[in-house]
């Protein structure tokens, strides 16, 4: 990317090296709260798009998966699960606060040998060609400066038939749905994180950063199958409201 480029912060234009550090400050600040968050501005409904997410990434004994941008480590927690003692699991994030919540969980849990924890950029992700069975990022992917070049890392780490799973926010498939969610967005999600994580800017962000996202195809055409990948399929979840991208490389 050069480095003159621009980019957006949600609704703002910004020189586009100067994102992942605005980002950072954002996830610094909601750490501690981010889980509670989640269950509240979502009404709980985010545990039941990542069991979907989980049931589509085919997980068997002994697989190895990265989950990007996995912060506090509730889909990694699951997947260890899945993969079972002869799997490995790696928990990725480029936020050191957010990682830090999901590591305290790991140890919690007694998964230390199960779960691997490492602080990393998914644009330039640190393992060699042909690692991973799968590759999750949920709710990440939209915070990530350059999506193309991340999307091309995961690709390279894949192996071949492995899979790659993105669940993300996206676009309402229908015009009163939209509606309603953009009043709750706008009015309601910035007032949720000023009175539960004292932080109303972060999600003032998080509502624009939705907005600004490419919508379903666009995700599918001009990004996913861009970088290479194939068999490309989208599950739009609550009404498009979240999507779920699943793609294989072969």
């Amino acid at each position: 990317m050069q480095k003159d480029s621009t980019t957006h912060f949600g609704f703002d234009q910004i020189p586009a090296s100067k994102k992942q550090a605005r980002v950072g400050k954002v996830f610094d600040s909601v750490a501690t709260n981010y889980d509670l968050m989640n269950d509240v501005m979502s009404f709980g409904i985010h545990r039941l798009w990542k069991k979907f997410t989980l049931e589509l990434c085919g997980l068997r004994a002994g697989h190895k998966v990265l989950d990007l941008a996995g912060g506090t480590g509730d889909l990694a927690i699951k997947q260890a699960a899945l993969v079972g003692e002869t799997g490995q699991v790696y928990l990725a994030d480029i936020n050191a606060a957010m990682l830090q919540q999901g590591r305290d969980r790991v140890i919690d849990k007694g998964l230390v040998n199960r779960i691997e924890t490492i602080q990393c950029d998914a644009e330039i992700l640190p393992f060699k060609d042909n690692s991973f069975d799968c590759i999750t990022i949920a709710f990440g992917l939209r915070n990530i400066t350059d999506k193309n070049k991340a999307l091309s890392s995961m690709r390279r780490i894949l192996k071949p038939g492995g899979r790659l799973c993105v669940l993300e926010f996206s676009k309402p498939t229908c015009q009163p749905l939209e509606k309603a969610y953009d009043f709750y967005s706008f009015n309601i999600l910035p007032r949720l994180g000023e009175w539960i994580a004292h932080d109303r800017a972060s999600y003032q962000y998080l509502a624009e950063s939705i907005r600004m996202h490419p919508d379903q195809q666009t995700l599918k055409t001009l990004m996913i199958e861009a970088a290479g990948f194939d068999e490309v399929d989208v599950y739009n979840l609550s009404g498009g409201i979240v999507a779920l991208h699943r793609a294989f490389k072969y």
